[in-house]
């Protein structure tokens, strides 16, 4: 059977703009003429695509034809750059990447290796425990997951461990934990999250101490620099990675609250194995470039052999 590329262009730009007016008006085609199109594709396919909710989304027949439509118009302007003979044409990658991996690690690790493939990033900021659902929707064909387990059509791959330290500046220290860190104190003293999805501090402190989520104040400061800014400059505590630490720990302009609890959160890399031989390779590379930055994967990690059917 052949996908209307009309139709499957309307179902994608009604994902992608979240309802049918919005996605009429990104095609210039009137709300009826993009409902008539996602219904006869739907039709053609036997299954519903579309949730009709605000916003709308895709069903689970619906996600797999966006991952289905992202891997074939990557694959196709693989092979048009080949046949054109033109090996150098850049290679856009869509990938999903929490903040702190983008912000630390990311590329310091891997620029080398994206100068040499001419990669062009289109990257998407995400909490690293919610990239998977990126990619699970077809909005990403990579992405950076605490996620060990690869969805259908996957790999994962073990990238190694990002360390995690509870630090707050002195003056919030001497002011909030003068005692040290209980849980009496951190019911008043202010958290800095990333945002409402960022759960590294709460699951601390719920681990640590029995606060559940609420129990404090809490700033929300998206971005690892901001963040830390937030957390340097004395406006809370919270979980930042080591790799942003080393300085700022040496000078004194944050401490450890909790030196004997550093927190180490496993990452993934997740991609398809039906790729185009370009994004097959800069897979590899980022394989084995990471755990030259981050902690090594240990034995128990899945490693790049770990596949779904």
């Amino acid at each position: 059977m052949n996908l209307d590329p009309k139709q499957t262009e309307a179902f994608r730009a009604v994902i992608r703009t979240g309802s049918f007016e919005q996605a009429a008006l990104q095609l210039h085609l009137t709300p009826p003429a993009i409902s008539q199109r996602v219904r006869a594709l739907e039709s053609a396919l036997g299954n519903a695509l579309v949730v009709r909710s605000r916003p709308c989304r895709p069903t689970e027949t619906g996600q797999r034809l966006l991952q289905y439509l992202k891997r074939a118009k990557l694959l196709e302007a693989d092979l048009l750059a080949e046949l054109a003979e033109r090996s150098d044409a850049p290679l856009v990658v869509v990938a999903a990447l929490n903040a702190d991996s983008l912000g630390t690690w990311f590329f310091p690790a891997l620029a080398d290796v994206l100068i040499r493939e001419r990669v062009l990033l289109d990257l998407t900021v995400e909490d690293q425990d919610h990239t998977y659902n990126l990619l699970e929707t077809g909005l990403a064909i990579g992405c950076i997951s605490t996620e060990p387990k690869p969805m259908r059509g996957c790999t994962a791959s073990a990238l190694g461990s990002m360390r995690y330290r509870l630090v707050a500046s002195s003056a919030f220290r001497q002011q909030h934990f003068g005692n040290g860190l209980n849980r009496t104190a951190a019911r008043r003293a202010p958290v800095v999250a990333y945002t409402r999805k960022d759960s590294l501090t709460s699951s601390f402190l719920l681990r640590q101490l029995g606060l559940p989520e609420g129990a404090y104040p809490c700033h929300y400061v998206p971005g690892a620099e901001p963040h830390f800014n937030a957390i340097r400059y004395g406006l809370g505590y919270g979980m930042v990675p080591e790799l942003l630490l080393e300085g700022a720990l040496a000078h004194g302009e944050v401490v450890d609250l909790a030196a004997d609890a550093p927190l180490d959160i496993a990452l993934y890399w997740h991609t398809w194995k039906v790729q185009s031989p370009r994004m097959e390779n800069l897979s590899r590379q980022i394989i084995e470039a990471a755990p030259r930055i981050l902690g090594r994967p240990t034995a128990d990690r899945p490693g790049p052999e770990n596949q779904a059917d």
